[in-house]
């Protein structure tokens, strides 16, 4: 028979101590309960429902939470491993009324709500109210300054409740019991999505998890071991959490007569760089049930309101003048995101290296406006966007940046529109549009001193624009009009990333980094300074592609998600080189089985080519070649040496750049008869 703890405890056995609720609260909570105030509170000081959440999979050192979004006025969605809590939100009109409001009535009215659902067995039925928490506040919303104080009533028996000490699950039950443990409670929770109260039915090779309804099916009424469960939102190894006091209460009132002590399994769910585990829970063999004498229309004394930083029973203030600024609350909310990877995923992740970095991209079209929008979703906040082009009624469809209307009279400057819109979409980006045309080889200027000196300020604008920026993607459409920004990238040693689209097929790659002054890796793979450029495959200059072409040949003709595909491609390739250790000078990685890569988000491959008809991607990777029209030693030197004049040599003379580079000598020099050169289209 079980003897009552409450008469004598057993030598091994102590007061059970549980980690009170830390509330956490989201900017975007105070935003929403700003805007309610404003526009439906308003001078009502009525109560108002909202819900708060916790999850028992938490990592170690982080506080018993309860959180508060934006979401927290709208009655959230059953889902697994999210706890919800009732809440009673009350807002006063001045901050007098805050201070001078009794604090112990409000404690108690709550209090009495759950008492009352304990005695009449909603508890039973829904059990997220034992969670109940009350969160008075006074709201300035001149200053977006806040006083506010949680409140997480706790029933308070006739003594301290007795336990034995905590054991951990991986200690107490063996393996079997474990994962049969494991799967009942994933089945429990698809049926029961967010209940997180439940009996535990142990066997030698067995456990499985119960509703608390099913208590006399379970165990009937002369039960002999009792064994219950919770979500434990705690971290500590050597208490359990705040949900616990309140179900204890339930125990006692509902099955208290015939149940004395019961067994405590405090479950805890962890799942860290892809591995899960329960075995740091926590199980009490044995816990006092306790006494609450009382009578029939009273309900127990509470404790529960929240402590501050300093340990002391008094309200919190939150001054939040600098962040609830619409501009710089969407720079928050972009952010998080990339802040939630940091706190389990990826703590390495250097975010501020990401969004500090000055990207230039020359094309404003189909895969400008994807890699555009791809690179607000990573934080980037310096973009320049550079078209020469207009918005045409074919764009919108495809270019996600334009609108109809972006069209009419003519059609508005591209480069200028998508950077217009991206600050509609984020106003936190500084996005800068350039009208600009980027002159090519085999497209010739002549003799005219206006030309001349209308392509040397385009030219001379270009390089000002490489100049400044960290990062250039190459998104134009045709293969000339790379060659230009290739040059000076490779020149000033800046990363550069090229994308070009074929039907369904497209190339994403990283042009070899080469710094200056040179440097010295010692990689087992091709380091990033022998990596070669878009250009070194070929064997002739970049000429005039566009002449002599139908309107399908001008045109990019693609399938319509390529783009998306490849401008992800192209930024998330940025990304991976930045957080790689030697950045630029990262060795090109092809794929192989066993290869993770050193960046924190895996392999830099040199070069990703995809074929869309079969949902396949290759990573070649090949070296610089030293006679390269475009990223050469010749080339480079005399691009330095000569300048505009160089230039101008490339554009209007058809062999120039052949001559100079050695491949008019080959071409001579050459036995076989045909020279197979790669299609300008990727395919």
């Amino acid at each position: 028979a079980n003897v009552k703890m409450a008469e004598r405890a057993d030598h091994d056995t102590s007061i059970l101590q549980f980690a009170s609720f830390c509330s956490t609260l989201d900017t975007g909570f105070w935003h929403k309960l700003s805007y309610k105030k404003l526009n439906e509170y308003k001078l009502s000081e009525g109560k108002v429902d909202i819900w708060g959440s916790y999850t028992n999979g938490d990592v170690a050192g982080l506080p018993t939470r309860l959180s508060l979004d934006y979401s927290a006025f709208d009655k959230p969605e059953l889902s697994a491993r999210i706890y919800n809590s009732p809440g009673i939100l009350v807002i006063t009109n001045t901050v007098e009324k805050f201070k001078t409001t009794d604090k112990e009535q409000l404690l108690r009215e709550t209090s009495e709500l759950i008492w009352r659902d304990i005695c009449s067995g909603a508890a039973v039925t829904d059990p997220t109210l034992l969670t109940r928490f009350h969160l008075f506040t006074f709201a300035n919303l001149k200053k977006y300054q806040y006083l506010y104080w949680f409140a997480f009533p706790a029933l308070l028996p006739e003594k301290p409740i007795q336990s034995s000490p905590p054991l951990s699950v991986k200690s107490h039950f063996n393996e079997d019991q474990i994962k049969s443990l494991v799967i009942s409670w994933d089945n429990f929770q698809l049926a029961n999505p967010g209940v997180g109260y439940f009996l535990v039915k142990i066997s030698d090779k067995q456990i499985d998890v119960k509703l608390l309804t099913e208590f006399d099916s379970v165990y009937g009424k002369n039960p002999q071991h009792v064994v219950v469960g919770f979500c434990d939102p705690c971290t500590l190894d050597n208490n359990p959490g705040w949900p616990l006091r309140n179900f204890l209460a339930l125990i006692a009132k509902q099955w208290g007569s015939y149940v004395s002590q019961l067994s405590v399994l405090c479950f805890r769910d962890r799942t860290r760089d892809g591995h899960r585990d329960v075995g740091h829970s926590l199980f009490y063999e044995k816990v006092e049930v306790p006494i609450f004498v009382l009578d029939d229309d009273s309900s127990p004394k509470s404790v529960g309101w929240e402590k501050n930083a300093k340990n002391k029973l008094v309200s919190r203030k939150v001054d939040l003048s600098s962040s609830m600024d619409p501009v710089k609350l969407a720079e928050s909310s972009v952010d998080l995101n990339l802040r939630l990877m940091k706190w389990r995923l990826l703590p390495s992740l250097d975010i501020q290296l990401i969004q500090q970095t000055r990207c230039l991209l020359l094309g404003s079209g189909t895969l400008g406006c994807s890699v555009a929008r791809c690179l607000i979703g990573w934080g980037v906040r310096n973009i320049t966007l550079v078209d020469n082009g207009k918005v045409s009624y074919s764009n919108p469809a495809r270019q996600s940046l334009f609108q109809f209307d972006d069209c009419a009279n003519g059609g508005k400057p591209k480069a200028e529109t998508a950077a217009e819109q991206l600050q509609k979409i984020f106003p936190g980006v500084n996005a800068k549009g350039v009208t600009l045309s980027i002159h090519m080889p085999g497209h010739t200027i002549g003799n005219n001193a206006d030309a001349i000196e209308a392509v040397k300020k385009d030219c001379a604008t270009l390089e000002e624009l490489v100049k400044l920026h960290d990062a250039v993607f190459l998104l134009m459409d045709t293969r000339e009009s790379r060659w230009l920004p290739t040059l000076m990238c490779t020149t000033m040693s800046k990363l550069c990333i090229n994308a070009a689209l074929g039907f369904d097929t497209y190339m994403v790659m990283r042009h070899g980094f080469r710094p200056d002054p040179p440097t010295t890796t010692q990689a087992a793979s091709m380091s990033g300074d022998q990596l070669g450029c878009y250009y070194c495959n070929d064997v002739v200059a970049p000429t005039d592609s566009t002449r002599d072409r139908t309107l399908d040949q001008q045109c990019t003709v693609s399938r319509p998600g390529l783009s998306m595909i490849a401008g992800a491609l192209a930024v998330e390739l940025m990304v991976s080189i930045l957080q790689h250790p030697l950045k630029g000078l990262a060795p090109a990685d092809v794929g192989e089985e066993d290869s993770e890569g050193d960046s924190n988000l895996g392999i830099v491959p040199h070069q990703i080519r995809g074929f869309l008809s079969r949902f396949h991607n290759v990573l070649p990777a090949s070296k610089s070649f030293d006679q390269c029209t475009a990223c050469s030693e010749k080339v480079i030197s005399s691009y330095k040496k000569e300048g505009f004049e160089f230039l101008l040599k490339a554009f209007d003379t058809p062999n120039y750049l052949e001559d100079l580079t050695g491949l008019s000598q080959l071409f001579s020099e050459t036995i076989d008869d045909q020279v197979w050169e790669l299609s300008d289209d990727e395919n």
